[in-house]
């Protein structure tokens, strides 16, 4: 059954992959010309950043939870 499984995992990805591979990818030039791509990169720097402060936060909190219990 398992082999089965494996061999129904592998055709799927494959399908999916090929489906993937047949779409036309956008002209690039587009967003370039008009600075949309800017604005999407800078989108998605202010979200790496944002995530990258919260975990510096909760990995504090932790840090701060761990000491208090090694001193009990």
């Amino acid at each position: 059954m398992k082999q089965i499984k494996k061999y129904i995992f592998l055709a799927v990805a494959l399908f999916l992959s090929s489906m993937i591979q047949a779409q036309s990818t956008p002209d690039v030039g587009i967003m370039r010309s008009n600075g949309k791509i800017l604005v999407v990169m800078s989108v998605v720097v202010i979200i790496m950043v944002g995530l990258f402060i919260y975990l510096l936060s909760i990995d504090r909190k932790i840090t701060g939870l761990e000491k208090r219990e090694n001193r009990k």
